[in-house]
């Protein structure tokens, strides 16, 4: 047993070898996730580092746990305004579109492979979702920047469709392995997904109040205290029978879309850390597998990822989006978008610890697929959305919380208003106030003291405020700091 420097000397240098891979990786176009999965592969069993490593149920947990962190930061940078306008079409293709690639690729592994009905559509559940960790690293890596609608729905799709096909893989390991009925799928189905996704904009709604009202005195607890309240979430919902993964992406983007102490530092902190979620997720899945165990699956593989790839991912997406406002060409491109990572080959780890038959085959089967995925569409997404015309080449500009960028135009004033005792401003938080999207708190002087205001600067009678404002929030404004109605 090695001693606990020596896992730390080696965790140390496999994380700073994937940071410089995710460097590496605007150079050559090589998704990182696809160079964490190499390494991963090259330290493990049958690589030159020949760490013994062969854990599925530990590789399931770290992949559970980091999936829950990587989904919550996809759901905080969500942009509610932008998701609204796709949420229908983002249901079809997180739903139908789930369901119809598990039908299609289940049912060309029966009839091509020779798998039992069970087992080629357990297959089929198994990579049947896109996965979000992948989406969202390669979109920022390689700077995807979409035309009109395009991104807000292939991240939305990436980040819902997680609940339905690991539903979908739990239960038919089920049938497997217990002879559940079809009925009993189905109605587990439809209670994990309602009460995913009602405790999910509760307990959203919940982490916003209790940031809020906490206040602590140290800025650096309040990335620890929505760690709780996200842990909370997951496993909150998950024993309540409900789909966790769902809740705590739809936690993320209830919570993201709503103004909060320390907004800008938690968003930041949950970004670095979804990024460490997925160097380990990735490089413990690397080690999980058994490259030799790949070159006897090697053409079952190459045939299942080119059915998948170009006929089953373009069929459910044409007809998930077959009554919508999208274009051939925004279909095209939202088929070759559906990138297979990390989700299913953590879902391919629950046959392995049920016992399931052939569950090692279809394991690496699905591995295979993955990297397959990767490889070639991963690396090519910028190249086709220009081909198809779909790629937006302008500045993004980007959404900041109104506390750091408010939207203040020409003809604004800057106005000094002293704090009255009965203000409604006294005792809040500048986030609780409701200020005018139009205006900001330039300073704040107490005692002769000068504040930088931030969304937690509580304010007390006497304070001289200094805000900019345009002409329509000059009359609003003073109402808050100076109205004699509390």
């Amino acid at each position: 047993m090695p001693t606990i420097e020596v896992i730390l000397a080696i965790t140390a240098g496999l994380l700073v070898l994937s940071i410089l891979a995710s460097k590496a990786s605007y150079w050559t176009g090589v998704p990182a996730l696809l160079l964490f999965l190499t390494i991963g592969m090259q330290v493990g069993s049958d690589g030159p580092g020949n760490i013994t490593f062969d854990n599925p149920n530990l590789t399931q947990s770290v992949g559970v746990v980091a999936l829950t962190f990587i989904l919550f930061s996809g759901g905080l940078d969500s942009d509610w305004s932008r998701i609204r306008s796709i949420l229908r079409p983002g249901l079809s293709l997180a739903n139908l579109g789930v369901l119809l690639s598990a039908s299609l690729v289940g049912g060309f592994s029966i009839l091509v492979l020779g798998f039992t009905p069970i087992e080629g559509l357990l297959l089929g559940a198994i990579v049947s979702s896109t996965d979000a960790a992948a989406v969202f690293s390669v979109m920022r890596s390689r700077d995807v920047q979409l035309r009109g609608d395009l991104e807000p729905l292939v991240e939305f799709e990436s980040g819902s469709n997680d609940p339905v096909a690991v539903f979908l893989t739990i239960g038919l390991t089920g049938m497997l392995v217990s002879q559940a009925s079809i009925g009993q799928l189905a109605l587990g189905f439809v209670v994990q997904m309602a009460l995913g996704a009602a405790l999910g904009y509760g307990f959203g709604r919940l982490m916003v109040i209790v940031v809020n009202w906490v206040r602590l005195n140290q800025e650096g607890l309040y990335p620890a205290l929505t760690i709780a309240l996200m842990l909370l979430t997951y496993s909150g919902t998950a024993l309540l029978g409900g789909n966790g993964f769902l809740a705590i992406y739809i936690a993320g983007i209830v919570m993201g879309n709503r103004d909060f102490v320390h907004k800008r530092s938690i968003l930041r902190f949950h970004d670095g850390l979804a990024w460490l979620m997925q160097i380990a997720m990735f490089l413990t899945l690397g080690l999980q597998v058994f490259p030799s165990r790949l070159l006897p699956i090697a053409g079952a593989g190459l045939l299942i990822s080119a059915f998948l790839i170009f006929v089953a991912r373009p069929i459910s997406v044409f007809i998930s989006l077959a009554f919508t406002r999208f274009s051939i060409s925004d279909k095209l491109l939202v088929s070759w978008m559906g990138l297979r990572g990390a989700v299913p080959i953590v879902l391919a780890t629950y046959p392995l610890l049920a016992g399931v038959p052939q569950a090692d085959t279809i394991f690496h089967l699905v591995f295979f697929i993955v990297l397959t995925s990767v490889m070639l569409q991963g690396t090519s997404i910028p190249q086709v959305a220009n081909w198809l015309g779909l790629q937006d080449h302008q500045q993004r500009s980007y959404h900041y919380p109104q506390e750091f960028v408010p939207t203040v135009g020409t003809g604004s004033q800057l106005i000094e208003l002293t704090v009255t005792p009965q203000a409604q401003a006294v005792g809040r938080a500048l986030m609780e106030l409701g200020l005018p999207r139009n205006a900001l708190v330039v300073s704040v002087t107490r005692n002769n003291d000068g504040l930088i205001p931030s969304g937690g600067t509580i304010f007390e009678a006497g304070d001289q405020v200094v805000v900019l404002a345009d002409q329509e929030s000059l009359e609003l404004v003073p109402r808050l700091f100076q109205n004699q109605e509390r």
